[in-house]
């Protein structure tokens, strides 16, 4: 990378986001500089894992909805730019109490966006999709527009959409200093400084190490884990949705079985806080103990678990994202803290992080991602 060289925007992380803002701001025609401290894809941050859950009925927050229509149309362009198959429907379902709090946030956010959608009891529930063995006394909200995603395979198509548009992607280089002045940014790694117009840090769980200013930001250790089905007709992304599945005090997710790694099945949150740098990355006894208990329990029998990846969510006190420029100068950009539920949003956070760094406004409503909402 030529010391010298200056750049419109340096992206600092080139994962799920950043990959899609390098992808995003190249087709504007913008120079662009990806930085990356690992190759791509890699196993060390969030954007990893085979498969990631896509879905419109958000119990979150219905506010996310509209971005969720736009991010289903930006996966489908990236598909016809690529010629990767990314995205896969199979139908979504979010089973629990009626009066979860969770199962109302998705009654919610369908009945404001008027999203396709049934309401099964537990019976139907067991007739309709076997693989899923819920209890009585829940009801499972089945949402027509919901699938996967494959994660690795999204970066690196977005990566090669960046490059084929002009972009400079660079891996195996850590950012060690970030300075702004008034009228540029400058990023220091081992190979030299480099500066831009605007930078965009999109650094998952080492945003904080990155951009020291202050984010409340929780990284937390989480597992992914595959199990074997013994009836694998029934597994299959042609018979069972993906799921999550809401106990009174944690929940579960799983994807259908498309490859020889089975089905999914994992917690949702629950994980110990720890570091990038210090998490424990071998998958332990008691991580495939607590979901193959929820396995055993809620699930069409299954062996295992066999493969496992730890991976990390980085929280926000809210666990809604962080978007937008940063109060530091508005020449610093931040998206982050999305929280274990965002890298369904990386093919519009893309696009936004792209406007606002051409434009200063971004299209979509991404008002409640505030980085000052915090104080």
């Amino acid at each position: 990378m030529p010391a010298a060289k200056t750049y419109d925007v340096i992206v600092v992380g080139v994962g799920g986001m950043g990959s899609a803002a390098c992808y995003h701001l190249a087709r504007r025609g913008v120079r662009v500089l990806g930085i990356e401290q690992f190759e791509i894809p890699h196993e060390r941050g969030s954007s990893h894992g085979h498969s990631r859950v896509i879905r419109k009925a958000y119990f979150e927050d219905p506010r996310y909805v509209p971005l969720l229509h736009r991010a289903y149309e930006l996966w489908r362009e990236l598909e016809a730019e690529s010629g990767e198959k990314l995205l896969h429907i199979t139908g979504g379902i979010n089973i629990g109490p009626p009066e979860h709090a969770c199962i109302r946030g998705v009654r919610e956010s369908v009945r404001l966006h008027q999203l396709s959608h049934e309401v099964l009891d537990a019976a139907e529930i067991r007739r309709r999709f076997p693989a899923l063995r819920p209890g009585d006394g829940v009801i499972g909200i089945h949402e027509m527009d919901a699938g996967y995603l494959l994660p690795e395979r999204c970066v690196m198509s977005h990566v090669a959409g960046a490059r084929r548009h002009g972009a400079e992607i660079v891996t195996g280089l850590r950012v060690s200093a970030i300075e702004w002045t008034a009228g540029e940014v400058r990023v220091a790694t081992a190979d030299g400084t480099v500066s831009a117009e605007k930078l965009v840090v999109t650094a998952g769980a080492w945003l904080p190490a990155v951009l020291p200013i202050g984010l409340p930001l929780r990284v937390e250790r989480q597992v992914q884990l595959w199990f074997q089905p013994r009836d694998g007709a029934i597994f299959g992304a042609g018979r069972m949705p993906v799921f999550i599945y809401f106990l009174a005090d944690r929940s579960y997710y799983g994807i259908p079985a498309f490859d020889e790694r089975g089905v999914k099945i994992c917690r949702h949150h629950g994980g110990a806080t720890v570091t990038p740098e210090s998490v424990d990355r071998v998958v332990s006894r008691a991580d495939k103990d607590d979901v193959r208990g929820f396995a055993r329990t809620y699930v069409a029998p299954v062996d295992g678990p066999g493969e496992g990846k730890v991976c990390v969510y980085t929280n926000t006190p809210d666990e809604n994202f962080i978007i937008g420029v940063s109060p530091v100068s508005e020449r610093v950009i931040v998206a982050g803290g999305f929280s274990g539920h965002g890298f369904k949003f990386a093919s519009v956070v893309g696009e936004v992080l792209g406007e606002l760094v051409t434009t200063g406004r971004a299209t979509m409503d991404v008002g409640m991602f505030s980085v000052g909402r915090f104080g």
